[in-house]
């Protein structure tokens, strides 16, 4: 990212910033194609809610919609000038963000650890943060049943470098993205997707479980930390 003409805030390791000038090209992967304006109308239980989703990987959403007949893949222009934008480390405050997001954090509701959570990405355009793709899905979930500690997740999830993506959540937002090119994936090339995505998974899982057993007896367990914020 360019550092001009931002002004910084600190938040827990994170920062709220906005921009004065910049502009940023990324992709999204549609099961069907974009019918009319851009809206930020992804399912509620996302990574960080609903929104708009984009990543700096063309890679990575093709997988997502590989299974699907009439999918495309999006270039996308992406103007950042003036929008509240939450940029989160990638981190114990991602993974809690993404709890929280998810539903994971209901039984903790209320509390102070939550209520913090729940107000890192309040009244912003767009959060910027670490993907959580098919390979870290099952270690995430494993910290959030309680099978591992914090300390395998992040440095799991340092280990995986799965990208950032951009999640655009108001309507603001929504119109500083254009479109600027549009296309529809063959059934050769949703072929191939299917199995470097599949390769991919299983390598991706298979390093994150030598990184559990490696930390398993350092760090907090998922309710052991949510539980100490109280």
């Amino acid at each position: 990212m360019k550092n001009a003409g931002m002004d910084l805030s600190r938040l827990d390791g994170n920062h709220i910033r906005t921009t004065n000038a910049e502009t940023v090209t990324l992709y999204h992967g549609s099961k069907s194609g974009i019918h009319g304006a851009i809206a930020p109308l992804s399912r509620e239980h996302c990574d960080f809610g609903k929104g708009f989703y984009m990543g700096t990987d063309r890679m990575q959403p093709l997988t997502l919609i590989c299974n699907y007949p009439n999918s495309k893949i999006y270039t996308l222009s992406v103007e950042l000038s003036g929008l509240k934008i939450l940029d989160v480390n990638v981190g114990l405050d991602w993974a809690l963000l993404v709890a929280y997001h998810r539903g994971k954090m209901e039984f903790a509701k209320n509390s102070q650890i939550y209520n913090r959570i729940a107000g890192l990405s309040k009244d912003c355009d767009m959060i910027i943060g670490d993907i959580a793709n098919d390979r870290m899905f099952v270690v995430l979930d494993r910290f959030f049943n309680g099978e591992i500690t914090d300390a395998a997740l992040i440095h799991s999830l340092s280990a995986l470098k799965l990208g950032k993506q951009y999640v655009a959540l108001t309507e603001k937002a929504c119109k500083q993205i254009k479109i600027l090119d549009e296309q529809e994936l063959s059934a050769e090339d949703r072929g191939k997707l299917k199995q470097e995505s599949e390769a991919n998974r299983s390598k991706g899982v298979a390093m994150a479980d030598e990184i559990c057993r490696k930390y398993r007896r350092e760090g907090q367990f998922f309710d052991e930390i949510v539980r100490a914020g109280d």
